[in-house]
């Protein structure tokens, strides 16, 4: 197994022994360095070809925004900020961060964020066991919202942001439709489109709709249509046969 090389930035000496803890829990993660400021990290981590720094975002001098200004964009790892103000959320994911951890950290949050930097770096030990996160961290006005993945009923793009259904309502996280849903089970959502996902235990029914296309209805009475080229995938999704039915219209009901 390869291990995870992390960097921890952080100016509070309690606050980098109790992460350097957790992450030595992970089993394979190695600490390769501690920075007590970001001056002290933009000239270190360069060096040290850390896979991720665990950045708190408040520090003296510059904070974990202008310590990552300050990295040269190929000498930059994977960032995960790691914060007690969850006003930050936002400028966090702008500035592509993997996660957004609230202090104090929980063992179950960071183990979220390392099998989410597993999947990033491409695959290891996340993507082998099928270790996908259970919550998301979501920003929600000035807070973060920790949202089950499984009350997620379908996500669609927006722009540069992603649009979140779930309880009857809607919610903003800046990020592209393919980074999220490789952080999702692919055993319990589908891409239907190339701006639209859906949790595939939701889908109500589903009826041909025009050239290799279907219409779908959720559970909560949302409908659209899939995308051509998302055809296969969706048949395999909800077990759904080459059968006559496709040509002649008839509805198809996924249970």
């Amino acid at each position: 197994m390869t291990r995870l090389r992390a960097a921890i930035v952080d100016d509070e000496p309690l606050a980098r022994a109790r992460l350097v803890r957790l992450l030595r829990n992970e089993g394979d993660v190695e600490v390769v360095a501690e920075y007590a400021d970001g001056l002290q990290a933009a000239a270190g981590l360069p060096k040290v070809a850390a896979d991720v720094a665990f950045v708190d975002v408040r520090m003296p001098h510059v904070d974990g925004f202008g310590m990552l200004e300050r990295l040269p964009p190929a000498r930059r790892p994977l960032v995960v900020f790691v914060t007690a103000y969850s006003a930050h959320a936002l400028q966090a994911f702008d500035a592509a961060a993997v996660d957004y951890l609230m202090k104090p950290v929980s063992p179950e949050r960071l183990h979220e964020a390392v099998a989410r930097l597993r999947l990033r770096l491409g695959g290891g030990a996340a993507s082998a066991c099928g270790d996908y996160p259970e919550r998301l961290a979501v920003p929600d006005g000035q807070r973060l919202r920790m949202v089950a993945v499984a009350e997620i009923e379908y996500v669609l793009a927006q722009g540069n942001y992603l649009e979140l259904h779930l309880d009857g309502r809607a919610l903003l996280l800046r990020e592209t439709m393919a980074a999220f849903a490789q952080r999702l089970d692919p055993r319990r959502f589908v891409r239907i489109h190339r701006s639209r996902l859906v949790r595939i235990d939701a889908v109500e029914q589903v009826e041909a709709w025009g050239a290799a296309q279907y219409w779908l209805r959720l559970r909560s009475g949302a409908c659209m249509t899939s995308g051509r080229s998302y055809r296969e995938p969706l048949r395999q999704a909800l077990g759904i046969s080459r059968a006559p039915h496709q040509r002649t219209g008839e509805d198809l009901h996924a249970g």
